[in-house]
């Protein structure tokens, strides 16, 4: 038996025919095979009852002109159990909706997109170099800048014209003040006339010096590492405000909690220039 193409529907919407055949048993048991559904065969196929029969309207020849919309009760057949699905039956083909017009002008085109990855990389390379360029720059100062020993071994140069005789000079070497003093002759009586017995620290201004005229030693207290004031004190020379320690014009210790006459520095006196280191 043959029907016309519209038969296809009931495979693929099921109990939803909208199919033109003749009203027999043998049509109804076919269309239902042919929908996949599982006849048992210990029943025979019949034809609906009046009440389905009712709702379904016939044409001249006994022909099923549209769909029924009723609720057809058990002939005897075992329906098959339908499942859910979210796919329409159709010929399997499915077209995406265009949404660009929803789309910000900044992405609507590959263009924009593009751009934006571009500007990205480029920033992160930019990023990364300035980095890496830093810590370069940072390691290669570093290794050339002065070591500490080379900074230890480092000399501070004095021009003597700059200093009137009877005044003294502070300058600062290796991170400590120097006392550089111009002595005047009686400076340089009083410091020979003083008894080296009676001394805490005994030295003679002699050894103290390299050239009569100029006292060059480092001002700190030899006590706790305070800085005397220059031309003050029992003795002319410097004074220590600190615990009060008293230096003659040569910086020897005369009264006072120091143990030690004030440090003479390693220095060299070439013509009118002091070199201390």
């Amino acid at each position: 038996m043959s029907f016309p193409q519209t038969v296809k529907t009931a495979s693929s919407l099921l109990n939803k025919t909208y199919v033109t055949a003749p009203s027999d048993p043998k049509v109804w048991r076919t269309l239902l095979q042919q929908a996949n559904l599982k006849l048992k065969a210990s029943q025979p196929a019949t034809i609906p009852t009046a009440a389905v029969r009712r709702n379904v309207q016939l044409g001249a020849q006994g022909h099923q002109l549209f769909r029924t919309n009723v609720t057809a009760p058990n002939t005897g057949y075992q329906y098959q159990t339908r499942l859910a699905s979210n796919y329409a039956a159709g010929d399997g083909t499915t077209e995406v909706p265009d949404f660009s017009a929803y789309r910000k002008d900044s992405t609507a085109t590959d263009e924009y997109a593009s751009r934006n990855m571009a500007y990205f990389m480029v920033g992160t390379t930019g990023f990364i170099s300035a980095a890496v360029a830093k810590n370069t720059v940072h390691e290669f100062l570093t290794n050339l800048s002065a070591s500490a020993d080379v900074l230890a071994m480092a000399k501070a140069e004095v021009d003597l014209t700059s200093i009137p005789e009877g005044k003294n000079v502070i300058v600062k070497w290796r991170g400590k003040p120097v006392f550089i003093r111009h002595r005047t002759a009686a400076d340089i009586q009083e410091a020979n006339s003083v008894n080296i017995a009676s001394l805490r620290d005994p030295q003679t201004d002699a050894d103290r010096v390299q050239k009569p005229e100029w006292l060059v030693m480092l001002g700190i207290c030899t006590h706790l590492g305070c800085v005397p004031v220059g031309e003050s004190g029992d003795f002319g020379g410097w004074y220590c405000p600190c615990h009060g320690s008293h230096y003659d014009i040569s910086g020897r210790i005369r009264k006072g909690p120091a143990p030690l006459n004030l440090e003479i520095p390693k220095y060299e006196i070439d013509g009118d220039k002091l070199v201390i280191g």
